[in-house]
């Protein structure tokens, strides 16, 4: 839902850093590699070892970062399959590391319930971002849903920087909420990578029953698919 108006907003800002960065040759793929490099190093090493607060203020600036590459490749006037394959798996990365250091932390402190939510929120995050990639491969729509990449960033980051600052029960009801809808996303792609299938089915046999299914459409070779989810 953010994705839709948040880069709107971010725009005034992320142009002009991209075309300063661009006029100085940076190539956005390094921009890519170095947000995720930074984002992961801190969230695997400040949120174990307790420093929740430094934690959500450093990966969040890197996760701004993820902002940049996008708008240095337009302003370069290229553009790279690779690199936009790059930008997808340094995101699953940069995510995987920030709910896999709040398990690490919530176990080693004994918060268990903290800690099977950071396990359902890194697992229903990355099956959010496979569901589009996989269906996009298969020539299916499958985005979309209540929670993307920016709402799991801004509910996860508040929630771990909240707890720094001693605000109790900030990670057990912002995950709560986090891992709630990031279950529900993932049916939401289900469903909408069935109706999509369906809709296909329809449009190239003229029927507009389920007697057959979608299950029926050719498949696309594997090597097309891709994962471009935010």
């Amino acid at each position: 839902m953010i994705n839709r108006w948040g880069r709107a907003v971010m725009s005034g800002v992320v142009e002009p850093t991209s075309a300063w960065l661009v006029r100085r040759g940076v190539h956005p793929d390094a921009v890519t590699v170095l947000g995720t490099v930074g984002a992961t190093a801190s969230a695997l090493w400040l949120i174990p070892t307790g420093h929740l607060f430094a934690a959500a203020l450093a990966v969040w600036f890197f996760a701004m970062l993820d902002m940049l590459d996008g708008s240095m490749a337009r302003a370069r006037g290229v553009k790279s399959p690779f690199g936009g394959v790059l930008d997808s798996v340094c995101d699953r990365l940069a995510d995987g590391a920030v709910f896999a250091g709040v398990t690490w932390w919530a176990a080693s402190t004994g918060r268990w319930f903290v800690t099977g939510l950071a396990l359902t929120c890194l697992l229903a995050g990355q099956l959010i971002s496979y569901v589009k990639a996989r269906a996009e491969g298969a020539g299916l729509e499958g985005g979309g849903g209540l929670v993307e990449r920016p709402e799991r960033l801004i509910l996860g980051l508040t929630a771990i920087g909240l707890t720094g600052l001693g605000v109790p029960y900030a990670l057990e009801v912002l995950l709560s909420l986090l891992a709630l809808g990031s279950v529900i996303t993932v049916v939401q792609r289900v469903v909408a990578v069935w109706r999509s299938a369906r809709e296909q089915y329809g449009a190239a046999t003229g029927r507009t029953d389920d007697a057959a299914g979608p299950a029926e459409l050719p498949a696309r070779p594997a090597h097309e698919s891709r994962d471009v989810e935010r």
